[in-house]
């Protein structure tokens, strides 16, 4: 039998039904229960006419429920559709209208924003309802632990490797896209981590059973909290697929935004092994509650910590600095996106990494625009592909799938929209997407470089940059920056300081500090806002 979610997961809650699966607060889910769970989810949703390829929307915060829901999904062969709960009314009919959803998973928070849009999802036959004490329960809508109670644990089935798993990007360059694998592809690249520990891939439950033994035996079965939301790819697949493929638990907090406290707490108290996070919009805050808490004489324990894994937004080399101090662990800034992996950096006590400075993964290339091979070492400026888990394509989405999915010099490539060059070692610096390049004056600037340079000042908190129109120029660099509390500084003097790190073309023409910087869930940038504050500051249109 070859490797399916479903029956991957089957494997594992029969092989150790009395580990712990699952924490949320003080609800704790063992691997028999969380399979039983979801196979009573699955009932209910073939009750509903679901079954085989039928998507279902989870509409949901962190929680055990999101886990089990996805897993029901799973069972039945069908494809759960990751929906972010910032969307408004248009966005979520868009979502999940372009997904082909016929059932929905919300959080009870967002009751009447379901009743708002019910009419028009004519493909949805089922509404499922997660009591969290905000609303009552919708009409005609399922509560999700009555959807339990009153279901039969589906039995057993069998599931092709071939059926569609699909996240959808965040919409950050438009309209949120689904991408889709198939379940065999996705699971084998799950476990690439793994190749460090000279452990195989598994190609069938019994062998993925085996390499969890194996991970018994060595103390590494993780205990894994994704700080970042499921509903983004760097929260689901490396801080909840990952750890529950490797027979592990997953810790999840339920409260909206980043407590650093709050999540340190929980990394005390649960013995967290790994904490997936998405780079300084959470490695920062979560410096300062450990340098606060060691201050006031009460430090956390966080002495099972043996590793943060981060993804999506750059990570400083002073912010991991600083995080290491406090304990000594393994420190992984992964580059990728929904699309593909491409690089790894490393950080340890004994080996400090470099800001945006990554070891390329194997049949990862950048190309110029002519499809030529980058040099390395040449300083030119090309395009990141990758050719290890090259998608199937975006779904409904053929005219986008064959821009993005192509093939060079007969091998199938992921083209992301990532910039970077090649040096001379073989490693690479990440520069950005090419759909935030500034072009000013004829030069490139991507804004991740300029944002690094001024995150470099002590008092600078966050930063955003993006070009906007300018006559002279085409368009001119303007930074968004927030600075640490009790911390005061004039625009030009960050500007002039940023002239230490940046060549002068390089250098912002503006400067707005800001009480906040905003950002999305995942901690990643939000440069649509920063684009239109800033045109509005300076009464500018979009170039």
């Amino acid at each position: 039998m070859a490797l399916h979610f479903a029956n991957a997961w089957e494997a594992v809650a029969q092989d150790q039904p009395n580990q712990t699966a699952l924490i949320c607060g003080d609800r704790e889910v063992t691997w028999a229960e969380y399979d039983r769970r979801a196979a009573c989810l699955a009932d209910l949703l073939t009750a509903h006419g679901l079954g085989h390829d039928s998507k279902v929307g989870i509409y949901a915060h962190n929680s055990n429920e999101y886990v089990e829901a996805q897993y029901g999904v799973f069972k039945i062969g069908g494809c759960p559709i990751n929906v972010n709960y910032r969307y408004k009314a248009d966005e979520l009919i868009y979502l999940l209208d372009n997904s082909d959803a016929e059932a929905v998973f919300f959080q009870g928070c967002y009751a009447a924003r379901i009743w708002e849009i019910r009419r028009d999802l004519p493909k949805v036959k089922l509404f499922v309802q997660i009591d969290d004490g905000t609303e009552s329960l919708l009409d005609d809508s399922i509560e999700y632990e009555r959807g339990i109670r009153e279901a039969s644990p589906m039995a057993v089935k069998e599931h092709s490797p071939d059926d569609v798993y699909m996240l959808y990007t965040g919409g950050t360059t438009g309209m949120p896209k689904g991408v889709m694998y198939s379940h065999g592809q996705f699971i084998g690249a799950m476990f690439a981590g793994l190749r460090a520990l000279d452990l195989p891939n598994p190609s069938t439950p019994s062998e993925l059973l085996e390499i969890n033994r194996i991970l018994r035996e060595r103390e590494l079965t993780p205990i894994c909290l994704p700080a970042c939301p499921l509903m983004h790819g760097t929260g689901m697949w490396l801080g909840t697929l990952v750890p529950l493929l490797q027979g592990g638990t997953v810790v999840t907090i339920s409260k909206l935004g980043l407590d650093p406290h709050l999540l340190w707490s929980e990394v005390e108290q649960h013995n967290v092994s790994t904490l997936v996070i998405v780079g300084d919009a959470f490695a920062r805050p979560m410096l300062e509650a450990l340098n606060d808490a060691k201050a006031a004489d009460r430090a956390y324990d966080i002495s099972s910590l043996k590793q943060i894994t981060s993804s999506g937004v750059m990570w400083s080399q002073e912010v991991k600095q600083g995080m290491l101090e406090h304990q000594d662990m393994t420190l992984l800034d992964a580059m990728g996106s929904t699309e593909g992996g491409m690089g790894s950096s490393v950080a340890t006590r004994d080996a400090p990494a470099e800001t945006a400075k990554f070891k390329l993964q194997p049949g990862v290339k950048v190309f110029d625009d002519d499809d030529r091979e980058i040099e390395p070492g040449s300083g030119e400026v090309g395009k990141l592909a990758t050719s290890g888990l090259v998608p199937l394509g975006y779904y409904k989405d053929p005219q986008k799938s064959a821009a993005t999915f192509r093939t060079v010099n007969d091998v199938r490539y992921s083209f992301p929209g990532d910039f970077a060059t090649i040096e001379a070692d073989g490693s690479i610096t990440l520069l950005g997407r090419g759909s935030n390049c500034i072009n000013t004056a004829g030069e490139k600037v991507y804004p991740e470089e300029v944002e690094e340079a001024l995150k470099k000042h002590p008092a600078v908190h966050d930063c955003l940059v993006v070009g906007v129109a300018d006559p002279r120029f085409g368009q001119r660099i303007v930074a968004l920056a927030s600075l640490r509390e009790g911390e005061q500084v004039e625009e030009d003097v960050l500007i002039d300081f940023s002239r230490e790190h940046l060549a002068g073309y390089k250098l912002p023409k503006q400067l707005l500090l800001l009480d906040e910087v905003r950002r999305a869930p995942n901690g990643k940038a939000d440069y649509k806002w920063a684009r239109r504050t800033a045109e509005s500051q300076f009464n500018v249109t979009s170039s």
